[in-house]
């Protein structure tokens, strides 16, 4: 299950790791409503990152009224052994998932297996990990994320080297594959980033921590300019 046949130019993808979970289906829903097309879920295991965020059982929960809006549940694997707990993460509702280079010995089987479960796939990488490092596989999956911050919590602030990384992602990746990127986004980088060359853009606290999650949603949709054409050719006519 792909994301080039439904994605917009450029999508905000809310991190739920952010939300009020107090009030996650509240947020959820006003997000919905909204327009927000794909949800973001931070996955952390206390190895890979220190914290233990959330996992499949909040996928399973929130996933059914994803769906029936038409959107997206994008899950985003900061564990060890990664490709262990892909059928777990199907088997909740889960549309794709993003693994880190760093802790996958065998990329190759990683992507197979995710593919084998009909599971969008893609690789992230942290900001001292070399672009070109990840840049080999953009052929193989349907995105690359690109961490702004280093991995594990939320608020921290965007990385600005992160442009210039984005940027040498997308030369070396082209336009084939979607660039995802993660950590301190907000209305003050979000078209800055877009322009770099990101097409889905996670968004936690500047969604989640500013009072009313789906005018902030709405706010980064508009900074970034988002819009609906058809996906073929889309990246291509991107203004650089």
């Amino acid at each position: 299950m792909g994301w080039n046949d439904w994605t917009r130019e450029v999508e905000i993808a809310p991190s739920l790791y952010a939300a009020d979970f107090m009030r996650l289906g509240d947020q959820i829903e006003a997000l919905l409503a909204a327009g927000c097309r794909v949800f973001h879920v931070d996955v952390g295991d206390g190895q890979f990152i220190p914290p233990i965020t959330i996992g499949p059982i909040v996928v399973q929960s929130v996933a059914p009224a994803i769906h029936q809006a038409g959107s997206r549940v994008d899950c985003h694997l900061m564990i060890v052994e990664p490709e262990r707990h892909f059928e777990q993460v199907r088997e909740a509702g889960g549309d794709s998932v993003t693994f880190h280079i760093e802790v996958c010995d065998d990329v190759a089987a990683a992507v197979a297996r995710a593919r084998q479960l009909d599971l969008g796939v893609g690789i992230a990488f942290n900001p001292d990990t070399p672009v070109e490092t990840v840049a080999a596989f953009s052929t193989e999956v349907d995105l690359l994320l690109c961490m702004s911050v280093h991995p594990g919590y939320s608020g921290q602030p965007f990385l600005p080297e992160s442009l210039d990384r984005l940027e040498r992602l997308r030369e070396l990746a082209g336009e084939d594959v979607l660039l995802q990127v993660d950590g301190g986004i907000g209305a003050a980088n979000v078209a800055e980033a877009h322009a770099a060359g990101a097409d889905v853009l996670v968004a936690g606290s500047s969604v989640f921590h500013g009072g009313d999650p789906a005018v902030a949603y709405a706010d980064l949709v508009r900074i970034a300019g988002c819009r609906t054409p058809a996906r073929a050719g889309a990246r291509a006519g991107r203004a650089r």
